[in-house]
């Protein structure tokens, strides 16, 4: 009963490289499911530098605010981020149509890029911890996926009353458990009567894959157990030369699979993992986390013990922590779980169980729907300006 437009860059994922169909031009707009998509121009490149990012984003804020302009006025307008810099044309959308904001928060700029050595230039991070306190003070309502989001929020000093936690979703009725022994991946991928760990995903600097790969060099004693990456294929070429590197046989590298192919792919898993380096900063929340809970297998996640992935992961009962950059801790745990099918099994179960409770797309739906009638309902007013 809703009407919805969606301002929106060209499609150029994963290959990062403008779909056929949509090259060349400025703006395109189309009809799916009844929603309309207004799509525009972005700079994108296949192996992007980082003056490549910041064209990107400079570019979508630019095409963005027109395409915005082009169509109905919103009674409020749902902003994801990052990109960070797409707060300005939103905003100055949000003045101009008299309706609120609400910031759908998928990762904490620019302390993310700072911590992972991405940002550096002093100038630039300040321009970016400008944008993030105007983004946060012109959001009428921010939406954090994780706990540790809402904390460091307030440790900014965002009023504690403007955050909200709707965590990320999952279909659970796509990803589901499904019968790993007559199974199609497994088929395919010469998986059958193995004992296959899976990671599948972004494969980027917070990931350190590296541990995955040298953690199956203390399990080539175990002849069934096989450790499965599937990710984009440019990503995967440095995982190919360390693989080489150390012969390793028990490891297998696959590109990203069709969309339709997902719950297969992951009901061919025994364990799916969640990677992420030493130096990832605490509120870092993966979204294949609720993915493999769906999915009804247990997680093992080489992680920060205080992070949001741990407390996530023990939250939902359904996997197991171990140290990141500890490829031998990562091999022991993957060995107990190999011998003990049970445990397995348990925490599968408890997985899926506490997907549905708390993952599921209609508990997010309802949350969203509810916070845009609760400010839908209210006078809007320019955050930080009192009413006269």
């Amino acid at each position: 009963g809703h009407e919805v437009r969606v301002v929106t860059g060209m499609p150029n994922y994963p290959q990062r490289r403008i779909y056929e169909g949509y090259r060349g031009k400025l703006y395109a707009t189309e009809q799916r499911n009844g929603v309309t998509i207004q799509r525009c121009y972005v700079w994108i490149r296949p192996k992007p530098g980082f003056m490549d990012r910041i064209l990107l984003e400079g570019s979508f804020v630019l095409t963005s605010f027109f395409q915005a302009l082009n169509g109905w006025r919103p009674d409020a307008i749902l902003l994801t981020v990052p990109p960070l810099p797409a707060c300005v044309p939103a905003t100055i959308l949000s003045w101009l149509n008299d309706c609120p904001v609400v910031l759908n928060l998928q990762d904490i700029l620019p302390d993310a890029a700072i911590n992972t050595g991405l940002l550096r230039n002093k100038a630039l991070i300040g321009i970016f911890k400008g944008l993030e306190k105007f983004a946060y003070s012109q959001a009428h309502k921010i939406a954090a996926i994780a706990e540790g989001f809402e904390e460091n929020l307030r440790s900014k000093g965002v009023d504690p009353d403007k955050i909200t936690l709707i965590r990320n979703w999952v279909d659970v009725n796509f990803i589901k458990p499904l019968d790993k022994e007559d199974n199609a991946f497994r088929r395919e991928h010469g998986l059958e009567g193995k004992f296959v760990v899976m990671y599948a995903g972004n494969i980027a600097l917070t990931q350190g894959l590296e541990t995955v790969l040298q953690s199956a060099r203390y399990l080539d004693h175990l002849p069934d157990v096989a450790i499965v990456v599937v990710g984009e294929g440019r990503a995967l070429d440095a995982l190919q030369r360390l693989r080489e590197r150390f012969d390793l046989t028990n490891v297998k590298l696959l590109p990203f699979q069709p969309r339709e192919m997902l719950p297969t792919m992951m009901a061919a898993a025994d364990v799916g993992l969640v990677v992420q380096k030493e130096n990832v900063i605490c509120f870092n929340m993966p979204s294949k986390i609720p993915t493999i809970l769906a999915s009804g297998r247990p997680i093992l996640a080489s992680v920060p013990d205080g992070g949001t992935a741990a407390k996530a992961v023990r939250q939902s009962g359904g996997g197991e922590i171990v140290p990141p950059e500890d490829p031998q801790a990562l091999a022991l745990a993957i060995q107990d779980l190999y011998e003990d099918p049970e445990l397995c099994a348990r925490l599968g179960r408890q997985a899926r169980k506490f997907a549905i409770g708390h993952y599921s797309f209609e508990n997010a739906l309802d949350s969203y729907e509810n916070l845009f009638a609760e400010l839908a309902s209210r006078p809007v007013t320019v955050p930080g300006v009192p009413i006269e």
